[in-house]
């Protein structure tokens, strides 16, 4: 197997962290990339929002990853939060994709972040790559996130955009909330829980996401969902079987609406995504089923 030079935007985090782990684990030769100076090869400064990347860094890089940007659930969204969202993708995004197209050896590939909210409220309507942006916020967020990545495309470096679903993991995320309250008895459906939900294991996003790595004809947008997106209700009965807890506590909108404000439409709305393009590419889920995936995190 061929040993890779990877450098990571948002090492840190929940996606990052595992992609990082298992790369290393292969052999591959991963770059961190740190918001203080680097301490060494295995690290390269940048600043996202200063739009700042310490471009020698990257020299000999076979691919970029940048899974960098603040958490979507951890503030309400007040305008200054907003703000934050949107700088610390469009902002960093930008800043990486300029500084890999001005490498005399551009890497490979670069692999952005993006998310199924690029596609708004879909209702029971299924939608794949094809689809246009939907409305609203994270809508929008997402539009620009990926049209930051322009420099890399126009330098011709193959540009992927991972379009992720819910990650279902026990250390971060949605279900980084959501286990404690179910292993308490204390979980339920959100709101009529008719709402569709988009998941994909933390293993086969990494597993995703190293493959779009690997496939050199492959480039543009991926929905890194499980092939088969269930409703609210349905996962919500998936949690108490595994769990082995009742599930008799409804979130009624009204009070996820006063509770989180805007963020409540995430939570409540529904975006029934299918990854018609990675299952075109040849990628297999190791753990398409929720109960799998719920499962999966739990032995991690």
């Amino acid at each position: 197997m061929e040993r890779l030079r990877i450098a990571v935007a948002g090492a840190s985090g929940l996606i990052g962290s595992a992609l990082v782990r298992s790369l290393a684990a292969d052999g591959h030769q991963v770059v961190r990339l740190v918001r203080r100076a680097a301490r060494g090869a295995s690290e390269v400064c940048w600043d996202p929002e200063r739009q700042y990347v310490d471009t020698a860094g990257l020299a000999g890089c076979d691919a970029v990853v940048n899974l960098a940007g603040a958490g979507v659930g951890d503030h309400r969204w007040t305008d200054a939060y907003k703000k934050k969202l949107r700088d610390s993708r469009v902002l960093g995004t930008a800043a990486l994709a300029e500084a890999v197209a001005a490498l005399p050896e551009p890497p490979r590939v670069f692999v952005s972040g993006s998310a199924i909210g690029y596609y708004g409220e879909t209702g029971d309507r299924a939608v794949d790559e094809q689809a246009p942006p939907g409305d609203g916020f994270l809508s929008s967020l997402c539009v620009e996130w990926e049209e930051a990545a322009a420099a890399a495309q126009e330098a011709d470096v193959r540009t992927v955009f991972v379009r992720t679903g819910l990650v279902v993991a026990r250390g971060g995320g949605a279900w980084g909330r959501l286990f404690p309250l179910f292993k308490a008895g204390l979980g339920g459906r959100m709101g009529d829980g008719r709402q569709y939900w988009s998941f994909i294991s933390l293993h086969d996003e990494v597993a995703a996401i190293r493959h779009l790595i690997d496939a050199e004809h492959l480039s543009g947008p991926f929905n890194l969902t499980a092939p088969r997106p269930l409703t609210n209700r349905e996962i919500t009965a998936a949690m108490g079987r595994v769990l082995h807890r009742p599930t008799p506590f409804p979130a009624p909108a009204g009070a996820l609406r006063l509770m989180l404000g805007e963020m409540a439409g995430d939570v409540l709305g529904s975006a029934r995504v299918l990854p018609t393009r990675l299952l075109e590419s040849g990628f297999r889920f190791a753990f398409p089923g929720i109960e799998d995936s719920l499962r999966a995190a739990l032995r991690a």
